[in-house]
């Protein structure tokens, strides 16, 4: 097998500019959240761990609900995977150190969306 060095040479060049995009996307989560490296790699943990435990629960309520017509199983799924998702978070950011994080995000979250009511700060003249 022959390997062509231009062919090698443009491939290290994708890939290392690839994974400079990836690390300054990362640089700029962590300099957003205001957390230190090891914070952001637990954070990411979590929203991985959190997501995919969601889509889990929420499949297997749907395989007790069995329900046929499949746009109202995918109606059903959405609404059950944006319920459970702040709860399954907030509970798997407690074995990783990170729920004072998670609330306030959820939080940030809930107001966004109009499900919780902003607090404004009262500023003395």
């Amino acid at each position: 097998m022959i390997v062509v060095l231009s062919d090698f040479c443009a491939a290290a060049i994708f890939w290392h500019g690839l994974s400079q995009k990836i690390f300054c996307m990362f640089e700029k989560l962590r300099q957003k959240w205001k957390v230190n490296v090891l914070q952001l790699v637990l954070i990411l943990c979590t929203f991985a761990i959190g997501g995919s435990l969601t889509g889990y629960a929420a499949k297997k309520i749907m395989n007790i609900l069995s329900i046929e017509a499949d746009w109202l199983w995918t109606l059903i799924y959405i609404l059950l995977v944006t319920i459970i998702w702040p709860f399954m978070v907030l509970i798997i950011s407690l074995p990783f150190g990170q729920f004072r994080f998670f609330y306030n995000y959820t939080r940030k979250l809930g107001q966004r969306m109009g499900f919780i009511k902003e607090e404004k700060i009262k500023s003395q003249n």
